[in-house]
């Protein structure tokens, strides 16, 4: 099983590691990864692996059987043998987007306080689809309370509970179509705000920025119907 160095530290930009494997497409396996593995609607994180004597441009990372992360490189180019150290570095401005455009996603999911049926995040563009039959009656609305909650800078924190926890609160799950990963004993739990502050908790395994002022501004780009219910918010992340 591969350690998830992100979600202790998401501001880690590179790592030392071993490398334990490698996949039948190519990929490397390492003890533990500084890069998200693609899931959850995030990219995974690219980024390069130096070691003694080489380096290689990583595309992206997958999650594989056994809990493990392969890091997926550019190009079909030698790899390090089994027992290599390696030095992982990040893509470290795309993965900040990324972190801000979740975070921000999470609090669009709080002025649309509605079942979450589908989302994916960019580096420029993110959007959440809704079970929302009818449209915003006033964007601009629903733009000015989405940015005010992001200057309202609010730390965002984790914490972990138990499967049985979280089967007892399901009020918790947002999304209807996916539940969160279950099945090894724990669920991560992020919060936004704290005590009276508190604006939003609900199980992820994304990265996310330290406190909402980080996002920056952004802007709400489009409301589209996708289906008889469905409608899908996209979001435009600032500079």
């Amino acid at each position: 099983m591969t350690e998830l160095v992100f979600r202790d530290d998401a501001y880690l930009q590179q790592i030392d590691s071993v490398v334990t494997g490698h996949t039948p497409e190519g990929g490397i396996l390492i003890d533990r990864s500084v890069f998200y593995p693609t899931g959850g609607g995030q990219p995974g994180d690219n980024g390069w692996v130096e070691w003694s004597g080489g380096r290689l441009t990583i595309a992206t990372a997958v999650k594989v059987e056994g809990g493990q992360v392969a890091l997926v490189p550019a190009e079909p180019l030698a790899m390090p043998p089994v027992g290599t150290a390696l030095t992982q570095r990040l893509d470290w401005g795309r993965r900040h987007r990324h972190m801000r455009m979740h975070t921000a996603l999470h609090l669009l999911s709080v002025v649309i306080p509605l079942p979450v049926t589908g989302g994916q995040i960019g580096s420029d563009r993110g959007r959440l689809d809704f079970d929302m039959p009818d449209p915003p009656a006033d964007l601009d609305l629903l733009d000015r309370a989405l940015n005010a909650l992001i200057g309202r800078d609010l730390p965002v924190t984790d914490e972990w509970i138990t499967d049985e926890a979280l089967m007892a609160n399901p009020g918790l799950v947002k999304t209807m179509s996916v539940m969160p990963p279950m099945g090894q004993g724990r669920v991560r739990l992020v919060r936004i705000g704290q005590g009276a502050d508190q604006v939003d908790l609900q199980p992820c395994g994304g990265t996310h920025v330290a406190r909402t002022g980080e996002v920056g501004r952004v802007a709400i780009a489009k409301v589209e119907k996708k289906g008889r219910q469905n409608r899908r918010v996209t979001l435009t992340l600032g500079s």
